[in-house]
C-alpha cells in the first residue's frame, strides 16, 4: 500500500483542510506568544527595572524553550505518533502562558517562557509534518503556506491584545488571555485532531488498521485490508537522530540546517526588535506599534503569495528568491523610515518576504525524510533554526548596548538572510530513504 502516492495524487477533501486548519490555528499561538511578549517588553523592563540585554534574554527564553522542544519531543513523535505529542506540548504551552502571568521576578518569567516555548516547539515539528502529510502535492505548498500564515494572524492578534490590555490593565493580561485561547485549542485539538494516516500505515501494527480505514474514508480514500509490518530493526530506527546523516541524507540534513539557522535569525530580528528599534530611531511609540503591524500583517499575505507561486514553479526556486528579496528590502526598510507612508508600505513587503521564506523551509522539510524520520528530521531543523531565533534578539540587545544604531543592525541581518539562499542553491531535495516496513500484517 503506498497510501502516500495516493494522497498525493488525489484532490484535497474538506476533511484534510480541516486538519491544515486545525494547524494554522497552532500556529496562531506561535505568533500571539511571540509578539506579545515583544510588545510588553517595554512594561515588563520598566517593572523590573531591565537593561536592554536583560530585554533580549527574556525575548530569547522562549525562543531557547523552542529549540528543546523541537530537538527533545520532535524525535518522540516518530515513535509514538504526531497527535499525542502535539497534545502534550499544547498543555505545555498553557501552563508557560498562565504561569507567565504570576511571575515576580524576570527570572521566573524567563523560566516560564521557556516552558511556554518547550511546548510551542513540540507543537511546530509535529504540526509542519502532520499538514504536510495530509496535503496533495498539489497544494501542498499551499496548505504549508498557510500554516506559516498563522503566524502573522497570531501576532496580530498579540499585538492588538498587548497594546489594548496594557492600555487597561497590565502586561500580565496578555498572557492571561493567551493561556486562555491555548486551553480552548486543545480541547478543540482533542475533539477533531486524527493522528497521521502516514505515520499509523508506516508503523504497520495490526490495531491501528481500523484506524487507518477510518481516516481513509474521510478524506476520500479506499480502504485498506493491511498494513506493512516493520521490521525489528526498523522499529528500533524509528526517531533516531544518528539517521539523519545515514547516506544522502548528511548534506541535505546540514543544508536545511544552515538555511533554517539563517532564516529564522532574520525572522526573530525582525519580529521582535522593530518595534523597540524604530522607537529609538525617533519613531513614536504608535507609530512604531504600527510599523510592528504592518510587518505581520504582511507575514499573512506573503505566505500565502509563497504558496500560490510554488503551485507553478519549484519550491526551492521561489524560497531562494525570497530570501533574496527579503535582504534587498531590509536595507530599504530602515533607510527609510523618515517617509512613513513608504517604510509602513515596505515594512508589509519585508513581513512577506520572510515568512514566505519559513513557509518555504516548512514546505520542503518534510519532504526530505520518510515517515518514521520525519518528525526528527523537521523537529531538529526547526531547533537549530531556533538556535538562529535564540542568538538574534540577544544579540540586537547586546550591540545597542555597545552603541550599535538601528540602521546598523538591519543591515548586519540583512547580510546573514542571504547566506540562507547561499545554502539553498547547494541544497538538493529528495535523498535516498531508509525504508521502513516490509511483511504485511492481516486485519484482525
Amino acid at each position: 500500500m503506498d497510501l502516500r502516492a495516493r494522497i498525493d495524487t488525489s484532490p484535497m477533501r474538506p476533511y484534510q483542510w480541516l486538519i491544515v486548519a486545525l494547524c494554522v490555528v497552532l500556529n496562531v499561538l506561535d505568533g500571539f506568544d511571540v509578539m506579545a511578549l515583544a510588545f510588553t517588553a517595554k512594561s515588563i523592563g520598566a517593572e523590573f527595572a531591565l537593561s536592554g540585554s536583560a530585554i533580549g534574554i527574556l525575548l530569547s527564553a522562549g525562543l531557547i524553550g523552542m529549540a528543546i522542544g523541537a530537538l527533545t519531543l520532535a524525535p518522540i513523535a516518530d515513535r509514538i505518533g504526531r497527535r499525542p505529542l502535539i497534545l502534550t506540548s499544547v498543555a505545555f504551552a498553557t501552563t508557560g502562558m498562565a504561569l507567565s502571568a504570576t511571575a515576580g521576578s524576570e527570572w521566573q518569567l524567563g523560566a516560564w517562557r521557556v516552558l511556554t516555548g518547550l511546548g510551542i516547539g513540540g507543537i511546530l515539528a509535529c504540526t509542519t509534518v502532520i499538514a504536510s502529510e495530509y496535503s496533495s502535492a498539489r497544494w501542498r505548498g499551499l496548505a504549508i503556506s498557510l500554516y506559516t500564515a498563522g503566524y502573522g494572524i497570531g501576532a496580530t492578534l498579540g499585538g492588538l491584545a498587548a497594546v489594548s490590555l496594557q492600555s487597561q490593565t497590565s502586561w500580565r493580561a496578555v498572557f492571561l488571555v493567551g493561556a486562555a485561547l491555548t486551553g480552548t485549542v486543545l480541547v478543540l485539538l482533542a475533539l477533531l485532531l486524527p493522528e497521521s494516516i502516514v505515520f499509523l500505515a508506516a508503523r504497520g501494527r495490526a490495531t491501528d488498521l481500523a484506524a487507518v480505514n477510518r481516516t481513509a474514508r474521510r478524506i476520500g480514500q479506499d480502504p485498506v485490508t493491511a498494513l506493512q509490518a516493520p521490521t525489528r530493526d526498523a522499529t528500533a530506527r524509528a526517531g533516531r537522530v544518528a539517521d539523519l546523516f545515514a547516506g544522502t541524507h548528511a548534506r541535505a540534513t546540514l543544508l536545511l540546517w544552515a538555511a533554517f539557522f539563517t532564516t529564522m535569525f532574520g525572522f526573530y530580528f525582525v519580529n521582535s526588535w522593530t518595534p523597540s528599534l524604530l522607537e529609538t530611531a525617533g519613531l513614536t511609540k504608535d507609530q512604531s506599534a504600527t510599523a510592528g503591524m504592518m510587518l505581520t500583517l504582511g507575514g499573512t499575505l506573503g505566505a500565502v503569495l509563497f504558496g500560490m507561486l510554488a503551485s507553478r514553479w519549484p519550491t526551492r526556486t521561489v524560497l531562494i528568491a525570497f530570501s533574496v528579496l527579503s535582504a534587498l528590502f531590509m536595507t530599504l526598510f530602515i533607510v527609510s523610515i523618515s517617509l512613513l507612508t513608504v517604510a509602513f508600505i515596505l515594512g508589509i513587503v519585508i513581513g512577506g518576504l520572510v515568512n514566505g521564506c519559513l513557509a518555504g523551509l516548512y514546505t520542503l522539510a518534510p519532504s526530505l525524510y520518510g515517515p518514521r524520520l520525519r518528525s526528527t528530521g523537521v523537529g531538529w531543523a526547526i531547533g537549530i533554526g531556533r538556535a538562529g531565533a535564540i542568538l538574534a534578539p540577544t544579540a540586537a540587545g547586546v550591540l545597542l548596548d555597545a552603541g550599535w544604531r538601528p540602521a546598523q543592525l538591519y543591515f548586519g541581518v540583512a547580510g546573514v538572510v542571504i547566506l540562507a539562499a547561499v545554502a539553498l542553491l547547494f541544497l538538493r531535495p529528495a535523498p535516498t530513504v531508509i525504508p521502513a516496513t516490509t511483511a504485511p500484517v492481516a486485519a484482525k
